[in-house]
């Protein structure tokens, strides 16, 4: 695979997405691609610019409560990501003077930090040679490298390997290489309706080259959300962030009607530390009866 022909076509084909605008922070980067783990880059980016307006250093977003950042995180999903991005961020201002780390180690360290989102920011927000590998990135190696239609199961350290193999060893074009895969995998290589002609490296995907067959590997499990103890603790949660202040048990009582399942969920959400119950049984998110109303 030609790295040049790959960065090539990513600079004249890119989306312009904020956090890849010139002068986005390394910390810009961070919350960009903790936000981007399982949702939408069209959910994210007014999220992401809201954030950055708000908290655009570690240590303004380490300074509001946990319950204001699960409050502003709205409707990504997954707001367990809100809360260690806010302990990150608490460390980062600490321990690393207000900076986020340039090293994967380093990153690694942080919590809630795992192996993609260490090497996205080490790439993506310093230029360093990391192979990062996320869902888009494995689908193209898989058809252009090993001529697979899907790439199966994961596998952490072959998937690494198989994306550093692809890296040339000059820092900057490995980075360019890094990011230009994984939005060659989000726009063109897509997983149901693949793009191949207009692949920048079509004529020489292995893919193409078997003549395209197809995956024939475990059937992929279909998530779905209603009825899910998603879908219930997200309600749970839009009762809170839609309040000012505590709400008594009956308020979230009403927004299921399975009381097992609800019971549950509330639970759930309390020993995630996204909700708490005060001392006279009436439910807040988390610090906010400690730090006021919400601003």
């Amino acid at each position: 695979m030609d790295a040049g022909t790959l960065v090539g076509w990513f600079d004249a084909n890119a989306r312009e997405l904020p956090w890849r605008a010139d002068g986005t922070t390394p910390w810009g980067v961070l919350v960009s691609e903790i936000m981007l783990q399982q949702t939408p880059v069209a959910r994210v980016e007014p999220v992401w610019l809201d954030w950055m307006a708000r908290w655009p250093r570690p240590s303004a977003l380490a300074a509001v409560s946990r319950g204001e950042v699960v409050r502003a995180w709205g409707k990504l999903g997954y707001p367990r990501r809100a809360l260690r991005l806010h302990e990150a961020a608490t460390v980062i201002a600490a321990e690393h003077d207000d900076t986020v780390p340039s090293d994967v180690d380093t990153l690694l360290s942080l919590p809630g930090i795992g192996a993609y989102t260490a090497r996205a920011v080490a790439a993506f927000a310093y230029g360093r040679r990391a192979p990062v590998v996320d869902t888009n990135v494995r689908r193209v190696v898989a058809r252009a490298v090993h001529g697979a239609g899907d790439a199966g199961q994961p596998s952490t350290k072959r998937d690494l390997s198989d994306v550093d193999d692809l890296l040339p060893v000059e820092e900057k074009l490995a980075a360019r290489l890094s990011i230009a895969l994984m939005e060659l995998g989000a726009i063109v290589c897509t997983a149901r309706s693949p793009r191949c002609t207009m692949c920048p490296i079509h004529a020489e995907c292995a893919w193409q080259l078997a003549g395209t067959p197809e995956y024939t590997g475990p059937a992929k499990a279909v998530q779905t959300y209603a009825g899910t103890d998603r879908q219930v603790r997200g309600k749970l949660l839009d009762v809170l962030r839609g309040t000012a202040g505590p709400v008594p048990k009956s308020r979230l009582d009403v927004v299921w009607s399975d009381a097992g399942q609800r019971e549950a969920c509330l639970a759930s959400l309390l020993d995630d530390g996204l909700v708490e119950q005060l001392a006279d049984g009436r439910f807040t998110l988390p610090g906010e009866h400690q730090a006021g109303s919400p601003k």
